[in-house]
């Protein structure tokens, strides 16, 4: 059994077996152990670029030097394959994307403005943040340098108003209306619904204002604790509405006491809302 001494080893050792494949255009780690401190549970995760689609024997063959029974051509989000590398705690989470896509996805955003209803700027966080480990024609570093533009003005109001009137503006379809009637109807499968649909806008608009990509989905409320301008108390506004859902007659009152600072938020930074 291989024996890998650091995270760092076993990504090399992973790196070198698909960078010996021809379609592979480039590799690049993400997630937390690029964008934050990385805990003792933190995937590994890998994104390859390739240019025609890798066949599945070839990823199986280089899962299997890692990993007994790994999980090959899972196909539930994007394309990927996951594995434990034998022996160790270390989990890899793989992912395959074709460069024209990721092309396609910052454009959509950086050129055209095509902003979200929630994580607008997710991809972009992700290349931005993106270590190159491999780089078989320079294309992922020009990639990443298109990335790193700033934060527009104009995108940051986008990105405001695409999210700001679904939380509680519009009149029949705001989360929060929806969020009165799933109460009514203790339908609690709704409730958590509309919660997480709440929380995801409202991130997107705190990270907006503050013109900072936002990361996803993973230790928002950390992220956010480290931005310049946010709402007196948001985490502990946050932790309410979602331990409201054991305590019905609560759960109202701690979405409007969210919302209410996010306004604050909002009109103390000059936007009228």
């Amino acid at each position: 059994m291989q024996h890998y001494p650091s995270t760092e080893i076993a990504v090399q050792h992973i790196v070198d077996q698909f960078a010996m494949l021809p379609q592979v255009t480039a590799i690049a780690l993400a997630g937390s152990h690029t964008a934050t401190t990385p805990d003792e549970k933190s995937d590994i995760d890998l994104y390859i670029y390739s240019l025609e689609q890798i066949p599945v024997p070839n990823r199986s063959e280089i899962a299997h030097n890692f990993c007994d029974q790994p999980q090959v051509d899972n196909r539930f989000w994007e394309d990927g394959d996951e594995w434990v590398i034998n022996g160790t705690q270390l989990a890899v989470d793989i992912t395959y994307r074709s460069p024209q896509w990721i092309e396609e996805q910052l454009d959509r955003l950086l050129v055209h403005h095509q902003v979200s209803v929630g994580c607008s700027t997710c991809f972009w966080f992700n290349v931005r943040t993106s270590k190159i480990l491999f780089d078989r024609n320079g294309w992922f570093t020009r990639l990443q340098s298109k990335a790193n533009q700033p934060y527009s003005d104009a995108l940051q109001r986008l990105v405001i108003a695409k999210n700001y009137p679904v939380l509680r503006t519009l009149v029949d379809s705001a989360y929060v209306h929806q969020l009165e009637s799933a109460v009514t109807r203790n339908d609690l499968v709704y409730i958590q619904n509309r919660i997480a649909a709440i929380l995801t806008s409202y991130f997107d608009i705190l990270f907006a204002v503050n013109r900072e990509l936002n990361p996803g989905e993973k230790r928002l409320v950390n992220y956010a604790q480290q931005l310049p301008q946010a709402p007196v108390q948001f985490a502990e506004d946050i932790h309410a509405l979602i331990v409201s859902v054991c305590l019905p007659q609560q759960i109202l009152p701690a979405a409007h006491r969210l919302l209410d600072g996010l306004d604050e938020l909002l009109n103390r930074e000059g936007f009228k809302m």
